[in-house]
């Protein structure tokens, strides 16, 4: 199993201690964060795609360009690329230059995203979010298949044989279908035989176990190898030395973020007993120390019968860059190789 960082770059004041970064500082600690997450032999590094204040990755193969410059083996992805309010052709050639860069670590996850503010941004409609995002995927597709692209589609202008480059040293180059509980998306990503990154940010993560049987089953079906249909989650968690400080140090940040999300989509303020609860053995938040999240990995593992990958959110908020720092050391030095171990046993 892959264990992995993702981020969206918060931008946010820190609740619990008021600290407030500039934007060019927060995105060089960033930097130090990716390039110490490949020191202690984390897999994987995300980051996502926002265009909202809070946030500062807006431009995601930027930042992961710059990090593939100071890391050596870390793969590198966005964490969703939005595609359906992206040019397909723009978003190949951003990340073929980015598989140069990195000398074949990056990858896509391409998702329809859980923000509107880039549909009016990008001059789109929202009551196309299904359509754009299905068309926008057949023509990555096709990009990466072809290096001359014939393709026609409704919300983009034909392509009559034009040649897209850059071309990237990975072939085929990694595309990743970045999906929430929608059965359609999980039908989609089975039919095209595509690895299916799940965003799972609240609720108990068994519950998606069906969800995930109904993509295999539909890959199956359409013919595509059951190895080909790897299976990634997306989790909100933190680390630290004990669980009690791993919760505390998490619980402001994450609360003001959810709290101020839900004013926009009617969900009630987060409270204490809510976040315990979530995080408790059966829950969907990885917070504590190694050993209670190695455990919680390995449920999780078991509940959805086997994954491939699981990456972590632990940036919903603005923490110390030290408590960050310390997050990671966890991760890649006690966490990842205990799973690994377990896991190999209990092959």
């Amino acid at each position: 199993m892959q264990i992995g960082i993702d981020s969206f770059a918060a931008a946010i004041s820190d609740p619990a201690t008021g600290l407030t970064l500039s934007p060019a500082e927060r995105l060089h600690h960033l930097l130090d964060e990716i390039t110490l997450a490949d020191q202690v032999g984390l897999d994987v590094f995300g980051i996502g795609e926002h265009h909202r204040a809070e946030f500062l990755d807006s431009a995601p193969a930027v930042i992961l360009a710059a990090a593939a410059t100071r890391t050596k083996n870390i793969r590198l992805t966005s964490a969703v690329t939005v595609l359906s309010a992206a040019d397909p052709v723009r978003v190949f050639q951003e990340f073929a230059t980015l598989d140069l860069i990195s000398q074949g670590r990056a990858e896509i996850v391409a998702g329809r995203g859980s923000f509107i503010e880039s549909y009016p941004l990008f001059g789109l409609k929202l009551e196309d979010y299904d359509s754009l995002f299905a068309e926008k995927l057949d023509l990555l597709l096709n990009i990466r298949d072809n290096t001359h692209v014939t393709w026609s589609g409704k919300h983009r202008a034909a392509l009559t044989g034009q040649a897209v480059y850059p071309r990237p040293i990975q072939d085929p180059f990694p595309i990743w279908v970045g999906v929430g509980g929608t059965p359609s998306s999980f039908v989609r990503a089975g039919m095209l035989g595509l690895p299916l990154m799940v965003a799972i940010i609240g609720g108990e993560p068994h519950r998606f176990r069906r969800l995930i049987e109904l993509y295999r089953e539909t890959g199956e079906r359409a013919g595509h190898a059951p190895e080909k249909l790897k299976v990634g989650l997306h989790m909100i968690g933190f680390a630290a030395d004990t669980t009690k400080e791993a919760a505390d140090t998490f619980y402001p940040g994450y609360a003001h973020t959810f709290t101020e999300i839900g004013k926009e989509r009617g969900w009630p303020p987060t409270t204490r007993a809510q976040f315990d609860a979530v995080r408790g053995p059966k829950g969907a938040l990885l917070i504590g120390d190694a050993a209670t999240i190695t455990d919680k990995i390995l449920y999780v593992n078991e509940a959805l019968g086997g994954i491939s990958r699981l990456t972590f959110q632990m940036g919903v908020s603005t923490l110390p860059h030290k408590k960050m720092q310390r997050a990671i050391e966890i991760l890649g030095t006690a966490v990842a190789p205990a799973v690994r171990k377990q896991l190999v046993a209990a092959a």
